[in-house]
């Protein structure tokens, strides 16, 4: 099947995680970011996308489990393109959603060079001091 066509079929057919997270990133809900959703980049097709970042957002469910070594080379040949990829896993989406919004955040700030949010762990360490 051709990579496109591929990529349709997967946005037809979300996982949870990727419906939730979606939700989230549609129609500039994000901070005005434009997000895309399996999206053909190189020979790959990543779960979302914001090219204004070059931002890839990759959620790792079963599918994953034992490619570590294939997801590594990906990201390496991504990086290479000048993307950058930061990934989570299902579980995190659908229990720590605030916490992967907020990382999200953080990675877009950082490819916009603009003032980054604080790991939500420091926010929370440091109020305890």
């Amino acid at each position: 099947m051709p990579p496109n066509r591929f990529a349709r079929y997967l946005r037809k057919n979300q996982t949870v995680a990727e419906q939730i997270l979606w939700a989230e990133l549609r129609d500039r809900k994000l901070d005005g970011w434009k997000f895309r959703r399996q999206v053909t980049l190189a020979s790959y097709i990543v779960d979302f996308f914001c090219a204004e970042a070059k931002l890839t957002i990759e959620l790792d469910g079963i599918v994953h489990e034992g490619q570590e070594a294939e997801d590594l080379a990906r990201r390496n040949d991504l990086q290479k393109a000048g993307y950058f990829e930061i990934r989570f896993s299902n579980d995190d989406v659908a229990e720590r959603l605030h916490w992967v919004i907020h990382e999200i955040r953080r990675a877009l700030a950082i490819a916009k060079n603009r003032e980054v949010p604080k790991p939500l762990f420091q926010m929370e360490v440091e109020k305890s001091e």
